[in-house]
This record gives C-alpha cells, sequence and structure tokens, in this order.
C-alpha cells in the first residue's frame, strides 16, 4: 500500500485521501500491522463524510492549533518549548488516548534526566489546558465538541523536588564574588543590595532611572509591561516595579554609567543585554567558591551553597531586612511583592525612608545583618 514510511523503526501514515492530508503513526514496526491500521483509518474517513461520524483528531492537530490561537499570550513560547518536548511521546496519538498511561514515558524520561516535578508539571498543565480547550471550544464542522471528555492527568507531587531558598552567609557572598568575573560580580552585588529579579538586572535601561534631586540619589522605575526574556510578558505581579539603591547599590550603578546608551549592564561584542546570568562562568564561580570554603574549614559547603542560584541573592537580600527588623510593608515594597496598597507614587521623604532602611544593608562583609547563625543550626 502507499503512504506508508519508516521512521525510526516505526511505520507512519503520509497519505492525501480526497484532498485531506491525512499523518499519524502507526505505533507499529510490523508493516502488515501498519497497512490494517491504515485500512481502519481510511474506513473511518470513508464513514466521516459518508455518515458524518466524527473524525478522530490526534494531539499534534490540536497542539499546532492552540500555538496558532494563543500566539499572543506572553509564554506563547515557552508553550511551544514544552509542546515540542512531548511531541515525540504523544504527538500521534488520538485526543482520546490522551491520559496518564501515555503520558508516563515523558514524565520518566524528564524525571530520570533530573528535571523538577515543577518544571514537569508545567509540561502536563499544558496538556490539560489543551485538551478543556478540545472539550469545550472547539467544534467541528457538525457543532460537535474534538473531545467529549478530559481525563484526569495526575501532577507529580512537587515538595518532594521542591528546593528551598538559600540566603547566604556574608562569609559565602565574600567567597562566591571573589570568583565572579567582572560584569557578574557588578550584577551580583546590585541584585544582592536590590532584591531584584535576574531579567530586571539583565535588561535594566537607563531610561527607567529617575533622579531624584533632593536625596543626590536616583531610583529605577521598571514598566509593568516590561517582558523579561520575552517582550510583552511583563512585571511578574502587573504593576511597576520600584527599585531603591542603597549605597552599594548605587555605587555599582555610578560605575555603570557611560559603558553603553541603553542598557545599565552591557556585556559581550557588540554590546547588549544578557540573556541570563546563571550561565556557565557564574556555575564554575560557585563551584570554586565551594571549594575555597571546604579548603578553609575543613568540612563541605551547605548543599544550599554549593548550588546557590541566581534567585537566591533576591532572597539573601529579603533575609537580611528582616534580619535587620525592617518593617514587613517596606520589605514588600523593597522586593516588588504586592500587597494590595502598595503605589509608585511616592514623595521625597518615602523614598528617602526606602533608601534609608534599604542601607541597613549595605554592606559588603560580616557587619550586616547576622543571620547564618540561625541557619546552620537549623537548616
Amino acid at each position: 500500500m502507499t503512504g506508508l514510511y519508516q521512521r525510526s523503526g516505526i511505520w507512519h501514515i503520509d497519505k492525501v485521501v480526497k484532498g485531506e492530508r491525512l499523518q499519524e503513526s502507526t505505533g507499529t514496526s510490523e508493516r502488515e500491522e501498519a497497512e490494517q491500521y491504515l485500512i481502519h483509518r481510511l474506513e473511518q474517513l470513508r464513514q466521516q463524510r459518508v455518515y458524518g461520524l466524527r473524525r478522530t483528531r490526534i494531539w499534534r492537530e490540536a497542539a499546532t492549533r492552540y500555538l496558532v490561537e494563543f500566539a499572543d499570550q506572553p509564554s506563547a513560547w515557552l508553550t511551544a518549548t514544552y509542546l515540542e518536548q512531548l511531541d515525540p511521546y504523544i504527538g500521534d496519538l488520538p485526543l482520546t488516548h490522551i491520559d496518564d498511561d501515555s503520558l508516563e514515558p515523558y514524565v520518566q524520561h524528564r524525571r530520570n534526566a533530573g528535571i523538577s516535578h515543577r518544571t514537569i508539571n508545567i509540561a502536563l498543565e499544558r496538556v490539560i489546558r489543551i485538551l478543556n480547550v478540545c472539550a469545550r471550544k472547539w467544534r467541528d464542522e457538525e457543532r460537535r465538541p474534538w473531545l467529549d471528555t478530559v481525563p484526569m492527568i495526575t501532577k507529580l507531587d512537587e515538595k518532594k523536588t521542591k528546593r528551598q531558598p538559600y540566603p547566604m552567609s556574608w562569609e559565602e557572598q565574600s567567597l562566591l564574588f571573589a570568583e565572579l568575573p567582572d560584569h557578574l560580580h557588578r550584577m551580583a552585588l546590585y541584585k544582592v543590595n536590590t532584591g531584584s529579579r535576574e531579567q530586571e538586572v539583565c535588561k535594566l535601561r537607563w531610561d527607567w532611572e529617575i533622579k531624584v534631586p533632593q536625596l543626590d540619589s536616583s531610583v529605577f522605575l521598571i514598566p509593568a509591561q516590561f517582558g523579561g526574556r520575552q517582550e510583552g510578558s511583563g512585571v511578574k505581579n502587573g504593576e511597576e516595579r520600584l527599585i531603591v539603591l542603597n549605597r552599594v547599590a548605587k555605587s555599582v550603578i555610578d560605575r555603570q554609567r557611560g559603558l553603553h546608551p541603553e542598557y545599565v549592564f552591557p556585556y559581550g561584542k557588540p554590546a547588549g543585554p544578557m540573556h541570563r546570568m546563571n550561565d556557565s562562568a557564574w556555575r564554575k564561580a560557585r563551584k570554586r567558591a565551594a571549594a575555597k570554603w571546604e579548603e578553609i574549614h575543613g568540612s563541605p559547603a551547605h548543599p544550599g551553597f554549593t548550588s546557590f542560584r541566581v534567585h537566591d541573592l533576591k532572597h539573601t537580600f529579603g533575609r537580611r531586612l528582616r534580619a535587620a527588623d525592617v518593617t514587613k510593608e517596606d520589605r514588600q515594597v523593597l522586593l516588588g511583592h504586592t500587597n494590595g496598597s502598595v503605589t509608585s507614587d511616592y514623595s521625597a521623604a518615602e523614598l528617602g525612608h526606602l533608601i534609608e532602611v534599604a542601607n541597613k544593608v549595605a554592606a559588603t562583609d560580616s557587619r550586616g545583618p547576622v543571620l547564618t547563625i540561625l541557619k546552620r543550626r537549623y537548616g
């Protein structure tokens, strides 16, 4: 029979029938079984034309339509990434066959690769979302849903693999920062003194800076529509993000002036914004810093330090503010957390107060708020 070809040992269908293209896997490596499956599918198509029976839709068709219809979503690029990962496992399956059993090979492969349960669940959430759209929104020519019922998809327990935040000590900061290349050192020093998110540092722009002459200082106001890695995805909580500069952060900013007309932390040739701070240079520096700790203390570094993440710089800033008795409301503003009453309209006096409390953690050594003892004892 024509319309069959082998890929990775499995027979696949690629055949045009009455102007309609049929593309899917037969699920078998046996030619005879593949031909029987093709005959079965051709009969289904005939019955659909003659009797109006509902056409069987495969996962890839639904995934493709979803990407087209929801292409304007800020997370469309991430959805496409997950759907590409899922395609080898369920791409050729009918929608009625998408369930825990068919998804299990994908889940196991990702778990064996060391992927966190949270990341795997994000992909499963995309599957659930698309199946819901198939059942509740999309209709065929006879106004019948693409899928009658959506199966219960089991997600993984995220508590088992969720990594706890690790606020580092001043000594750990000194060891890590000494190993970072200069451009990452400046970015990390700024980040741990402002609580900025990674992309708010990588893409920080000079036109977001607002001078406050009364305080002989400035702040940055990141617009709500800032997209991070992807334009249009917006600040995490959908509000403008105020960045207050303490003494250390201000000194970093002043050192960056004149390096680039648009971005505060340019890098590369031609100079432009970094895609992320967590690159190979960061990971190598982290490894060297952990080795230095063991050399100095004669015992392995804390697991949180050996795997210290860029985002842990933000946790470090927040924990130091709390250790310095900064109020919860002030911490929310400085960390960019929404509490229903935070506004981007501040008087010079209010900004002065925020700079004052941020300066409580403006240090580069152990003179800052002590929090390591409790962390070591109870961590």
